[in-house]
């Protein structure tokens, strides 16, 4: 989505009509040319045995049009304005820059107030709260869901579980920065055999069903490729955004087949930053939101 709002857009789309312009009145000046006097001869070009193509330029009014056209196509760019707004006191740009500016005017300090607060005294105050739930229906439910419950490949911010680290600093950093996590897929270091059986290890952590025969055979496999990101205990590692195994939360679902998937072909997720988007003040204000989310939680 970040790439649809960039100024890279606009520029392509401003060269591919200014070249397509170009290219129009390249076209009308090399069909310019004059009547020649004499006898008008044929192209030599025929088609169906007897329609043939004279070489008579192009009619003077086609010509008029075609160049009128063009000139109205450039004077509608320039007033659209379709090469960037020239006058900043016309046109759409300058009704949004208005109420921006209102807006700055009116929020501005309620904004500026709740970014000197401490992030949890953020989160204890209903006006923020009010505030930040606002912007988390606008930009986060859609993958976290209204109520913050998060679905499949997107945590649940109502528990107390955290891939990254549930600290208040870690919270805003998340959200500032953005996250990238990745899981290397294992299906073809252990095969189809290996990747059963480390799976119904993984579900013997949490206390699952699982083949204890498979799982045995599981943890060796499991020592030997997963502890580098969950650590020897399986309970995770935030400075990775590897998750807790031993819990049970899952981010993508605790059936066989699903873990089986997970390991074979990997899991990569990413959370977008906000930080250029909604800014930092903004931000500080969406983290208190959501550390609010579980404080009451244990």
């Amino acid at each position: 989505m970040a790439d649809f709002i960039s100024g890279f857009w606009n520029m392509y789309v401003m060269v591919l009509v200014a070249l397509s312009i170009l290219f129009c009145v390249f076209v009308l000046v090399a069909n310019m040319t004059k009547r020649e006097a004499g006898e008008v001869k044929l192209h030599g070009h025929v088609w169906d045995e007897n329609l043939a193509e004279f070489n008579n330029p192009l009619p003077r009014w086609w010509l008029y049009l075609f160049w009128i056209t063009i000139v109205f196509a450039v004077v509608y760019l320039a007033i659209y304005p379709g090469f960037g707004n020239l006058n900043a006191d016309r046109g759409q740009l300058s009704q949004y820059s208005t109420e921006m500016k209102v807006a700055d005017e009116k929020y501005g300090p309620i904004f500026a107030k709740y970014g000197e607060m401490d992030l949890m005294a953020v989160a204890a105050d209903p006006e923020a709260n009010a505030m930040g739930q606002r912007m988390f229906l606008t930009y986060c439910a859609q993958c976290h869901g209204s109520a913050a419950q998060g679905a499949k490949g997107f945590p649940n911010l109502t528990d107390n579980e955290w891939s990254w680290g549930g600290e208040p600093d870690t919270v805003k950093t998340t959200i500032l920065e953005g996250r990238m996590g990745v899981m290397p897929p294992f299906g073809p270091a252990l095969g189809g055999e290996g990747v059963k059986d480390v799976a119904n290890y993984v579900r013997s952590l949490s206390g699952l069903a699982h083949d204890s025969l498979r799982a045995q055979r599981g943890k060796d496999m499991f020592d030997q490729n997963c502890t580098a990101c969950h650590g020897a205990d399986a309970k995770g590692n935030p400075m990775l955004g590897a998750v807790d195994l031993t819990n049970n939360t899952w981010l993508y679902g605790s059936s066989e087949s699903t873990i089986i998937e997970t390991i074979t072909n990997g899991r990569q997720n990413q959370m977008p930053a906000f930080k250029d988007f909604l800014g930092e003040t903004k931000v500080h204000i969406l983290a208190g939101y959501v550390l609010s989310l579980n404080k009451d939680k244990k």
